[in-house]
């Protein structure tokens, strides 16, 4: 028997304290600065401490509390959305926010099980429209809605 009673505690506990101690060491030369007079690093490293305490304290607890025996790994679905995410990135430039929020609703709504295409461009189409509302109108984010890709 092993002494890990809760595996899902201990491995997302395991991912906090992965995430919280990349976001303190990458943080680069940035400065780090004090609580009255914040750096740029300041807030980033603030959270990856707290985030690795969190998950410092759920893998203690997963050798304490039991709990169900994790589930088989779905990596394809895992895949599919670092795919969507990688494609935002490339298309924001180019294509613009419109077109790139799109391919990442799509993209991702293609991990789903039960894919539709009709529902998953609905959506897509919905999103992106939010996004550029949100974002481009009501913020004023000087972001591109149809990037140069489109001659604009």
């Amino acid at each position: 028997m092993s002494a890990i009673r809760h595996p899902k505690d201990f491995w997302i506990g395991a991912i906090f304290v992965a995430f919280g101690l990349g976001a303190v060491f990458m943080r680069g030369d940035l400065e780090m600065g004090s609580g009255g007079r914040m750096g740029p690093a300041y807030f980033p490293v603030i959270l990856g401490i707290l985030l690795t305490l969190i998950g410092a304290a759920g893998i203690v607890r997963s050798f304490f509390r039991h709990g169900a025996p994790m589930e088989k790994l779905h990596l394809r679905p895992l895949a599919v959305v670092l795919l969507a995410v990688v494609l935002f990135g490339i298309l924001m430039r180019g294509a613009g926010l419109v077109p790139a929020a799109a391919v990442l609703v799509l993209v991702s709504f293609y991990a789903h099980a039960k894919f539709n295409w009709k529902e998953g461009a609905l959506l897509a189409v919905g999103l992106a429209g939010f996004c550029y509302l949100l974002f481009i109108k009501l913020l004023g984010l000087p972001i591109p809605a149809l990037g140069p890709w489109f001659g604009f």
